[in-house]
């Protein structure tokens, strides 16, 4: 009887073995994972200081990367290849799963190492023309021999740094995902370009605002999706002069495109609206120290790892600090002896849609008067435990057709939407940074835009020899007004972009009289600039900068850390003055009333502690809802984009009795005060049991989360930090978004700058520099950069050093 319990154990030992090397569902192989020879223990990072000598196979020279206290490299390099070749290895052995991943998201191949649920994910990146733009990217990039030499230097680091793994050093979330890095190839880098690119200028409501024309006449079109917003205070001063414009768009059509309703079922996932940023420089007459003064704070989706990697980069022809963009050499914001400069989105739209008949499937389709051939690309899609999935997308003159009746799901009938995107077109954007990162003076970083194309960038500008300026820059077609708002005809070239706005015509100002230029995502122009310029834009963060910038002098670095971290909501400040004029305070319960006063009383600044800053968000969102719910949904299957916060703000600052306010779904009809009645009883009825616990402050109700790239590993990211700033407010702090690299330098003889991200330079959860900076980001508090020479070797911020020779 004794060989029956050995059987069992021998079972039990063999389904065990099975079970911790084998992958099952999301579950990695545990064995793998927990061996304590090669599993995440072996990710743990001990501090400690150390020297190392690093040989790498191909490296022509000789260089030296001092790490300082923060894990900072400093990369000291005979020449500009050997320095990139070292970037490579350096930011591949802190980040090299977020660099795959975010390569893989952009190629859509995310299906490979995460299985079937990722397929239209993938199908709508290929469809959106990603492999096809990094291809066309990567062409223009080998042609120039600054790029070409960065790239192919980069790219040989990461990939001897990829030779040195073994299964006991893969990065831990290879082995909780269960699979291995792949060879870094070259365009790679432009996958980056293409993904910043689709993050940033990447939103289009054309399918939404088409839609909308079917159910709405063009005043109240207007009144819901406004091109202009009153009182705006541009990037560009009101009253600035233009010439005549010298390219002439041609005069529109007289009538829109008519959809039908299959049309109606196509969606653009379109990425986070609030990506932007805060930048501006303030001449040294307004500084204390006669030096100017520049600031940048991208705002960003945030994340652990970071989307930043902060670096030193010296040889003898540069000396450039700042935030790099793993994936990519040279640095993307930052400065060097000579200049800073930082960069703000632009937020011009540059993508157009057009619908398109085709005949016999999707090879031929009609263009001004006959069929064409279009260009097919077969999207082979690998798929992690399934089979692989394949895509044929066809391109037309005016780029992919992104939505057919295959995509995004099975539909009767032939209905092509084909996608013009500027980010489509042969660029090369990295040549503007490297430039940058040598830059002079104002000439140089002229020559450096004049070249940009996509995304559409405020690039800020200060100098030691006192020069600041600000362009707002990229390559902006020439359209008739409202050209790009619609899905266009696709047959037809009168619906083409007729050129190019010549790049000495755009949007610019240098050492204006005020002292300061300034950029926050609104419009580059008030309404006198002779071109179109179409978008989404903000307000109310550029008026606050603009009105603190104006009446500051004696300015300090210090002064600049409290204006990016500036917590006064001036939307918030306009809607309740609105509010109180329109509040029926008779009609509310003692209760109600106590939260009335704390709304009524507010300062607007809506900091972590602000009670009044909770109320006041969930009172706006109820009183949107209330306002547009009935508007943007005519129809059970059909939702129309909901008109932009700061658009409804001014429409009824402007008609307190526009007819929108009444509810088409009701007997009586409704009057603004009615609206914000119910508002605030519905918003009291929603925060009386969280005041209850506790937890009305702003900072712990809203709060903000930091997730690791998965999603999907709590253990990995920072969650519900208590922080204030939010929508419109200088200090964008939101609940996944905000300042992702706070950055602040002055010019002076020996520059002095301070910085800080919301994480660490790790990748490595394991270690103690993966998220050490996230305490001191919510607190408002930077770090002071450390811009080393090489006379410092022994300078104590210094905690070790790796020197880099040939094999």
């Amino acid at each position: 009887m004794r060989i029956i319990p050995a059987v069992i154990t021998g079972a039990i030992t063999l389904s065990l073995t099975w079970a911790l090397n084998t992958k099952i569902g999301s579950v990695p192989p545990l064995g793998k994972l927990l061996s304590p020879q090669q599993g995440f223990w072996v990710n743990a990072e001990p501090i400690d200081e150390k020297k190392e000598q690093i040989k790498l196979p191909g490296f022509k020279g000789s260089a030296e990367v001092w790490f300082d206290d923060r894990m900072v490299p400093h990369i000291f390099a005979s020449n500009a290849a050997d320095a990139y070749y070292v970037q490579g290895y350096v930011t591949a052995r802190d980040r090299l799963w977020q660099m795959e991943l975010q390569t893989f998201a952009s190629a859509g191949r995310l299906s490979e190492i995460l299985g079937p649920q990722m397929i239209n994910y993938d199908r709508e990146a290929r469809r959106r023309g990603m492999g096809y733009a990094a291809e066309q990217a990567l062409k223009m990039m080998m042609e120039n021999p600054d790029t070409k030499e960065a790239l192919e230097s980069y790219t040989a680091g990461v990939n001897a740094y990829i030779s040195t793994l073994t299964d006991a050093t893969l990065p831990v979330e290879y082995k909780l995902l269960d699979y291995k890095p792949q060879k870094w190839e070259l365009i790679n880098a432009a996958y980056l370009l293409k993904y910043m690119a689709h993050d940033l200028s990447g939103f289009a409501n054309d399918l939404g605002y088409t839609k909308a024309r079917q159910y709405y006449d063009i005043r109240d079109f207007n009144l819901m999706y406004p091109d202009f917003l009153d009182s705006t205070d541009p990037i560009i001063p009101k009253g600035t002069m233009y010439s005549p414009a010298t390219v002439k768009a041609v005069p529109p059509p007289d009538s829109i495109l008519e959809m039908d309703a299959a049309y109606m079922k196509y969606k653009m996932n379109n990425p986070d609206p609030a990506n932007g940023s805060n930048n501006w420089a303030v001449a040294g007459s307004k500084t204390r120290l006669g030096a100017p003064i520049l600031c940048s704070d991208p705002h960003l989706g945030l994340s652990l790892p970071s989307l930043w990697y902060e670096v030193q980069i010296h040889t003898p022809a540069m000396n450039v600090y700042g935030a790099s963009l793993p994936g990519a050499p040279g640095v993307i914001i930052g400065f060097n002896d000579h200049i800073a400069w930082g960069v703000t989105n632009g937020e011009e739209d540059v993508k157009d849609f057009y619908r398109m008949d085709f005949r016999n499937g999707k090879t031929e389709y009609m263009f001004n008067g006959s069929y064409r051939k279009a260009d097919l690309r077969i999207e082979n899609i690998k798929v992690r435990g399934g089979a692989t999935v394949l895509d044929t997308v066809a391109y037309t003159v005016w780029g992919p057709v992104m939505f057919d009746n295959t995509f995004p799901e099975q539909i009767t009938g032939q209905h092509f939407l084909a996608m013009h995107w500027k980010a489509l077109d042969p660029s090369n954007e990295f040549l503007t940074f490297l430039k940058l990162n040598r830059a002079k003076n104002y000439d140089d970083y002229l020559d450096a835009l004049s070249t940009y194309q996509c995304p559409a960038q405020n690039f800020v500008f200060a100098d030691k020899d006192g020069d600041i300026a600000i362009w707002h820059n990229g390559q902006f077609p020439t359209r008739w007004k409202d050209q790009g708002k619609l899905v266009m005809p696709g047959g037809d070239s009168t619906y083409a972009w007729q050129g190019y706005i010549p790049h000495e015509e755009l949007p610019h100002i240098k050492n204006p009289a005020r002292g300061f230029v300034s950029s926050a995502n609104q419009r580059a122009t008030d309404e006198t600039y002779p071109y179109n310029l179409y978008g989404q834009f903000d307000l109310y963060r550029g008026k606050r900068i603009n009105e603190r910038l104006a009446e500051m002098n004696g300015i300090t670095p210090q002064d600049m850390m409290g204006l990016q971290n500036d917590n006064k909501n001036l939307f918030a400040a306009t809607a309740i003055k609105l509010f109180k004029q329109h509040m029926d305070t008779a009609a509310l319960s003692a209760q109600q009333r106590g939260y009335w006063k704390e709304l009524s009383d507010w300062d607007a600044v809506q900091s972590a502690d602000s009670r009044a800053g909770t109320i006041f968000n969930v009172m706006w969102t109820h009183f949107e809802d209330t306002l547009w719910l009935d508007n943007v949904k005519p129809a059970d299957s059909v939702w129309l984009p909901f008109p932009q916060t700061v658009a409804t703000l001014m429409m009824l600052l402007k008609d307190t009795s526009v007819h929108f306010i009444d509810n088409i779904h009701t007997p009586q009809k409704e009057t603004l005060s009615d609206l914000v009645y119910a508002s605030f009883v519905a918003t009291v009825n929603d925060l009386a049991p969280v005041d209850k616990s506790g937890k009305l402050a702003w900072g712990k109700y809203r709060g903000t989360d930091i997730r690791h790239l998965t999603r999907a590993l709590p253990a990995f990211s920072a969650m519900n930090l208590n922080t204030g700033g939010g929508a419109n407010v200088v200090n964008a702090t939101k609940k996944t978004h905000g300042p992702s690299w706070r950055m602040i330098v002055q010019l002076t003889g020996k520059t002095e700058a301070y910085g800080i991200y919301p994480g660490g330079q790790s990748g490595n959860p394991g270690s103690p520099y993966y998220d050490n900076a996230v305490a001191d980001w919510v607190a408002g508090k930077y770090n002071q950069l450390h811009i080393l020479d090489p006379s410092q070797k022994d300078d104590p911020v210094i905690r070790y050093k790796a020197i880099f020779t040939g094999k």
